[in-house]
């Protein structure tokens, strides 16, 4: 049973013109049960993350900032969403979803997350619409009880994932692998463990090249559990992203990676990333992707 999290709460409501797609929360399922690609009983909705839990990957402070709703303006205005209590539950219940998606993971090989991907939350920061990293949280959590020996996160989010690469930085047990648009955000860029920084306007065969090249590199690091974040701001459709991917080119990275994790027995936990086409369709289009490609493999 192919498990995904998801919850209402997702699907917090901003201020009119925010230009962050929330509704996308809403609208993938909605099409992943339409269609027929999952039923109602791949669904679980989490609770609320253990405190003890988000100080795996997050400084106290930096935390109890955003639990009393005291993170100084200048810091909310770098996330890029307006403070709330009903917002930091949302974080809570994403950064949940994704541990519990992990453990599924080591059980039935693959779980999603229709949030998460917040891979520019730092340690002690948050930005670009990530407040709580959920899948260092989750990996820390893996590593904390015992529950794996290496941890490999794949990210191909558009913008590269400073935050999980920051969290790790002295954690050899978790290798970091960001390809990511190099002259994009974040324009101070962490050290992941290995980066590759694509120029703008890198088409598919040019992505899909350099990725099937890499894989086998990263199986070196001997890792017994992936994170995969998918994010599909590098659709050519994208308005922020500046990369040139075909939605088709988009669907087979995700095949390459999901199938690599399935060869090699790697369990992987899936969350989605960012996606900023103007045409919402495109965005929900290429995020079932991900979910259809990874049941097709695994289920």
């Amino acid at each position: 049973m192919i498990k995904i999290a998801w919850d209402p709460i997702y699907a917090h409501p901003l201020p009119e013109g925010h230009r962050f797609p929330m509704v996308k929360y809403e609208l993938i399922p909605e099409q992943l049960l339409y269609e027929g690609a999952i039923s109602i009983t791949n669904l679980f909705s989490p609770k609320p993350v253990a405190e003890a839990n988000i100080l795996l990957a997050h400084d106290a402070m930096y935390w109890e900032q955003l639990r009393d709703l005291t993170l100084p303006a200048k810091e909310q205005r770098r996330i890029g969403f307006p403070l709330s209590a009903k917002l930091v539950e949302r974080e809570l219940r994403i950064a949940q979803g994704t541990i519990d998606g992990a453990l599924y993971a080591l059980q039935f090989g693959i779980a999603f997350n229709v949030a998460g991907g917040t891979h520019h939350a730092g340690s002690n920061w948050g930005e670009g619409f990530c407040m709580l990293n959920d899948q260092a949280i989750a990996a820390s959590y893996l590593l904390k009880k015992g529950l794996v020996g290496k941890v490999l996160t794949i990210d191909l989010d558009v913008y590269q994932g400073n935050g999980t690469a920051e969290i790790f930085a002295n954690e050899p047990r978790v290798f970091t692998f960001s390809m990511h648009g190099e002259k994009n955000f974040p324009f101070r860029k962490e050290n992941s463990d290995l980066d590759i920084g694509l120029e703008d306007a890198t088409n598919d065969g040019i992505f899909l090249g350099m990725l099937r090249r890499t894989l086998p590199i990263l199986l070196e690091q001997e890792p017994d559990f992936v994170f995969y974040l998918a994010g599909v701001d590098v659709l050519s459709s994208d308005k922020l992203g500046k990369l040139s991917l075909s939605k088709a080119a988009c669907k087979e990275r995700d095949r390459l990676v999901l199938q690599f994790c399935k060869d090699h027995s790697l369990p992987v936990q899936v969350s989605m990333g960012g996606g900023y086409s103007p045409a919402i369709k495109d965005i929900v289009d290429a995020h079932c992707n991900t979910f259809k490609v990874g049941i097709d493999i695994f289920d």
